[in-house]
């Protein structure tokens, strides 16, 4: 088993930053790759970023640039760093840990709320 523990949701103005944090403890060995994924009111959850053990990164278009994902191995975390977020960002933040043999863990979330 895998616990995610996320931090660092709020409010943040328009073009601002904010750093989430996420926890990782438990069968640590086992993760291969930790993401995060967002979910806004209605909408469906989407990922937003997500990086591999061996430091390989994925963005979804729409945070290429303004976010940046990276983790901390010796401290079991990944950060996600919003840089210029907008109003549209504004959402539940997920952080996801995927094993070797591919199962799946999630955090409890952790709400952003951008104001223009």
């Amino acid at each position: 088993q895998v616990q995610l523990v996320e931090s660092g949701g709020g409010l943040v103005q328009a073009g601002g930053s904010l750093r989430l944090s996420c926890a990782a403890s438990g069968s640590i060995f086992s993760i291969n790759a930790m993401g995060w994924y967002r979910q806004a009111p209605g909408k469906s959850r989407e990922l937003v970023a997500a990086i591999t053990r061996a430091g390989s990164t994925n963005y979804a278009d729409s945070v290429k640039g303004r976010f940046t994902i990276s983790r901390d191995n010796a401290k079991n975390t990944v950060y996600l760093q919003m840089n210029s977020p907008k109003p549209e960002d504004t959402a539940v933040y997920y952080c996801n840990a995927e094993t070797r043999i591919g199962r799946l863990f999630w955090g409890q979330g952790t709400r952003v709320t951008v104001s223009s």
